[in-house]
C-alpha cells in the first residue's frame, strides 16, 4: 500500500514539476528580450559603489585564474585606479603561493607590472578563500589597521554589492568601489546575410538583429549571474556577514 501511494504521488508531482519548470523557462526567455536583466546586473554593480576620495589601498578581489576574463578585467581597472592614485598600495587578494611565479596572484601582478606599475606597490593577501575571509584578513594587514583607512575594492559588477556590504560589516569605515563593467564595441555590427553568400534557407536573416545575435544571450548570462548572486546575498545575510 505505501508503495502504491508513493507511486501515485510521483505521478501527480511530475506534471506539476514539469509545468512549473516550463513556466520558469518561459519567463527567463521572455525577460532575455527585455532590458530588465541588464538593469538588475547594473544595480548589483552600482547600488553600493562610490568613490569619495583617493584610496590608501586598492584591493583586487580574487576572481578566476590567470589568464581569464575576470582577472584581466580586474587588472585593467586596478591599473587605471593606480594611475589616478599614485600614492596608493595595491593588494592582490587571491589564494595561493605568491612565491610561485606561475600562481594566479603572481601572474596578475606580472600583468600590472607589464602595464607600468611599480612592483614595490604590490602586496599579496594569499589565504582568504571567500569575500568574508578577505575582509577579515585585511582588517590588519601590512602592519596597519586597514579598517580606518580608505580602500578601493575592484571586482566584478555582480560581486560588488556583496563585497562592499561585507567589508563594511567587518568594520571598514571608508569603502570605495570600482566595478569592472565591460564597454560595448562602438562599431556598427549589422550585415547583409545574402551578400555573404552561402545557401538560401528559410531561416530569417539576422544581420540587422543584434538583439538576437548578442543581447538575448548576454541577458541570459546576466539572469544566471543575478540568480547566483541573490542566493549568495541571502546566505551572507543569514550568516550575519552583511
Amino acid at each position: 500500500m505505501p508503495v502504491r501511494s508513493t507511486f501515485k504521488f510521483i505521478r501527480k508531482i511530475i506534471p506539476v514539476s514539469l509545468l512549473s519548470l516550463g513556466i520558469i523557462f518561459l519567463i527567463v526567455i521572455i525577460l532575455s528580450f527585455t532590458t530588465l536583466p541588464y538593469w538588475g546586473y547594473y544595480w548589483l554593480g552600482t547600488s553600493q559603489s562610490e568613490i569619495t576620495g583617493k584610496p590608501d589601498y586598492i584591493v583586487l578581489l580574487g576572481g578566476g585564474g590567470m589568464p581569464s576574463e575576470s582577472s584581466l578585467m580586474r587588472a585593467f581597472f586596478v591599473h587605471r585606479a593606480a594611475i589616478e592614485s599614485p600614492e596608493s598600495r595595491i593588494v592582490i587578494s587571491i589564494p595561493g603561493d605568491s612565491t610561485d611565479s606561475l600562481s594566479t596572484a603572481r601572474m596578475v601582478a606580472a600583468e600590472l607590472i607589464l602595464k607600468g606599475i611599480d612592483p614595490e606597490r604590490i602586496l599579496f593577501e594569499q589565504t582568504a578563500t571567500n569575500t568574508r575571509s578577505e575582509a577579515l584578513q585585511l582588517q590588519h594587514f601590512n602592519n596597519e589597521v586597514l579598517t580606518d583607512k580608505p580602500i578601493l575594492l575592484v571586482t566584478a559588477p555582480e560581486h560588488m554589492r556583496r563585497s562592499v556590504l561585507v567589508f563594511k560589516k567587518a568594520g571598514f569605515t571608508s569603502v570605495n568601489a570600482l566595478p569592472t563593467f565591460e564597454n560595448v564595441i562602438e562599431a556598427n555590427l549589422f550585415f547583409d546575410d545574402d551578400q555573404l553568400g552561402g545557401k538560401k534557407t528559410i531561416v530569417p536573416d539576422i544581420g540587422n538583429h543584434t538583439s538576437v545575435r548578442y543581447q538575448f544571450w548576454n541577458h541570459l548570462k546576466y539572469e544566471i549571474l543575478i540568480a547566483r548572486e541573490m542566493a549568495a546575498l541571502a546566505y551572507y545575510k543569514l550568516r550575519g556577514w552583511i
